[in-house]
């Protein structure tokens, strides 16, 4: 067995390391050749944490596992990582547990390449302006991984801590494009493309504020409860997710879909238009929206690459099992 400790994930796992291996594994959702097993995530009724797995097998790249942990939100007080997180890969064809990879920076990669996936197949191609909801620690790893996806001119950004704005206003700097912080309403006027990235249980954006044409990708949903977005915004865009199982009942479109005003059956897997069985944006005034819930299959993805890259350069830790 071999073990990649945070560090070394750190040093074999890039940006386009992390696109490729989502995008990949969301084609082969979309084809049958991978699944992803039932959630667990739970209130643990200490330190307000929220802990589970998320677990799955593709059949196409071979990974067969499961990531264990979640949410301690006192942790940044302590200098660690809010997500605090595991992956167990096993052998496909033994059940042997072959490795054990560092999952903080790991999720924070495949989170983040998810929606640039997103903008990637459904984003406007003609997109300047981001705006970013939230400015916790993923929403730098969001940015980053959006401007290899369209040539973006300026960020703006809103949150509700205005302080953290001065953070990420140094990653969008360092980038090269313009910052501006901005209420929420304005910040729907200008931007092409959204991405929401925060632990909110109510709606930030509104349907009404929304302009034609503009992406958004909810990438903060994932547990029963959280909302980001106004359920009548998610009724009127063309749905897109991950996996349409987890979008009904832990991703963004669970309220609407409580309400009766979507059904399961309107939302499309973003594999199936990165297979081109579906379509994605079919005209400049749609208004689409990916709900990003985030799989257990990405992160299997993500850590089968990593362990590869860290074994064939000799940085792997080797353990008699």
């Amino acid at each position: 067995m071999i073990v990649v400790s945070e560090e070394c994930v750190r040093a074999v796992l890039s940006e386009d390391d992390g696109f490729n291996a989502v995008e990949a594994v969301f084609a082969a959702m979309a084809r049958g050749d991978a699944y992803n097993f039932p959630v667990i995530r739970e209130a643990i009724g200490y330190q307000d944490a929220l802990y589970g797995f998320k677990s799955g097998f593709d059949r196409a790249g071979l990974s067969l596992g499961l990531k264990s942990g979640g949410y301690w939100p006192g942790n940044d007080k302590k200098g660690l990582t809010n997500h605090q997180s595991t992956v167990f890969l096993f052998d496909p064809d033994t059940g042997q547990l072959a490795a054990l990879v560092g999952g903080n920076y790991l999720t924070a990669i495949r989170t983040a390449a998810a929606s640039s996936v997103s903008i990637k197949h459904l984003a406007r191609s003609d997109a300047k302006t981001l705006g970013m909801v939230g400015a916790g620690h993923q929403s730098h790893f969001q940015i980053k991984a959006a401007v290899a996806q369209r040539a973006f001119e300026k960020v703006v950004a809103w949150n509700l801590h205005p302080e953290m704005l001065d953070g990420l206003e140094k990653t969008v700097v360092d980038l090269g494009l313009a910052f501006e912080r901005v209420e929420r309403e304005e910040l729907a006027a200008r931007a092409d493309v959204i991405i929401t990235i925060t632990s909110c249980h109510e709606p930030l954006l509104m349907k009404e504020w929304i302009r034609p044409g503009t992406h958004i990708a909810c990438m903060g949903t994932d547990t029963k409860g959280k909302m980001e977005v106004d359920r009548h915004l998610v009724a009127t865009a063309s749905l897109f997710t991950d996996e349409v199982a987890q979008s009904v009942t832990i991703g963004e479109a669970q309220h609407a879909i409580a309400d009766g005003l979507v059904d399961a059956a309107s939302i499309t897997p973003i594999g199936d238009v990165i297979n081109g069985s579906s379509a994605g944006r079919v005209s400049p005034d749609q208004i689409t929206l990916f709900d990003g819930t985030g799989v257990g299959l990405q992160d299997l993805a993500v850590a089968s690459a990593v362990a590869k890259s860290a074994a064939e350069r000799g940085l792997a830790q080797i353990v008699e099992w």
